[in-house]
């Protein structure tokens, strides 16, 4: 049994396919297949049934991939610390964001988490919630940014600021003279969210229920439309073909888009998210972890307001 072994079983086990699990161990797909069948033959258990366009994972096959990967988080720290000696800010730190913070954070985060520690470089993802928790878990990221809720076994979770949101409309809609508006409102108009999978959808349609479905007024349908990201979301709105809600971060991103939009505060209770970090409690480099919070805290938006608190574990 062999590291090289226990990683082609993880990339397995996630991607469910041979072929695209070599490539990302960057191996042929025969050197992948004869070592997952020489393992399972050492073990003497099935890991994987085989299809002919899809692989599954056995029941036992989950819980020693999920082994395998506690095992390729100790080998990875036990290499951390040999390169690294007592210097924890030296080396790249693999940070995951969801799509909706990464934008609007990164071009701030990066030059001033560079001035703090010039020998830690950022290795970044973006992607959805649920991904970047599998990829912290098993040891493929270091530090994820993410909206709260978020629980995970055997990860701290340190809430770092509120955020909360506004609502875009096009310049000339009927309430761009208006200086706020009830999130109920929202179930009126064409709205347009962000599709499935992303935690800012949840979160719009927790502070408007009646949102998530089609709604008949004054003899017109009103629809949720969707959008890949909040950019192309934006430039619809600026278009006129509804209104959306943002996080207040993301506002200024687009100066061209913003002069076609108006941008409107809502009314108490305000809607909005709190963004905290996670890490692994066993991530060996807690100094990197603090320096990226205050690197975090430094660089948030105007509108966000600090929610100090210690990390929990959950």
């Amino acid at each position: 049994m062999t590291l090289n072994e226990l990683r082609y079983i993880v990339a397995l086990a996630r991607e469910r396919h041979f072929g695209r699990a070599a490539a990302a161990c960057f191996v042929s797909q025969p050197t992948l297949s004869v070592a997952v069948r020489k393992l399972e033959e050492e073990l003497g258990v099935v890991l994987f049934e085989r299809a002919k366009h899809e692989v599954r994972v056995t029941h036992i096959g989950e819980r020693i991939v999920a082994q395998a990967g506690r095992v390729l988080e100790e080998a990875a720290a036990l290499r951390l610390l040999a390169q690294q000696g007592r210097d924890e800010l030296s080396g790249p730190l693999r940070l995951g964001a969801i799509y909706t913070i990464g934008p609007y954070l990164l071009p701030n985060l990066v030059p001033r988490l560079h001035a703090l520690a010039p020998q830690m470089p950022l290795v970044v993802e973006e992607n959805y919630t649920a991904r970047l928790g599998e990829r912290l878990q098993q040891g493929e990221l270091d530090v994820i940014i993410i909206a709260l809720p978020f629980e995970m076994p055997g990860v701290v979770v340190e809430p770092l600021y509120h955020e909360p949101f506004v609502v875009a409309l096009p310049v000339q809609h009927r309430w761009s003279r208006r200086k706020r508006i009830g999130a109920e409102e929202l179930a009126s108009e064409n709205l347009l969210l962000l599709g499935a999978g992303h935690c800012f959808r949840d979160q719009v349609l927790d502070a408007c229920p009646g949102c998530s479905r089609s709604a008949q007024v004054n003899g017109e349908i009103q629809q949720t439309v969707e959008g890949s990201s909040l950019e192309t979301i934006r430039y619809m709105v600026a278009s006129g073909i509804g209104v959306t809600v943002l996080p207040c971060s993301a506002v200024g991103s687009d100066r061209y888009a913003r002069k076609m939009l108006a941008i409107k505060p809502f009314r108490r209770p305000v809607p909005g998210r709190e963004v905290a970090l996670a890490w692994r409690e066993s991530f060996p480099r807690p100094r990197a972890v603090a320096v990226l919070k205050q690197a975090v805290l430094a660089c948030r938006h105007p509108c966000a307001s600090a929610v100090g608190a210690k990390g929990r574990r959950t």
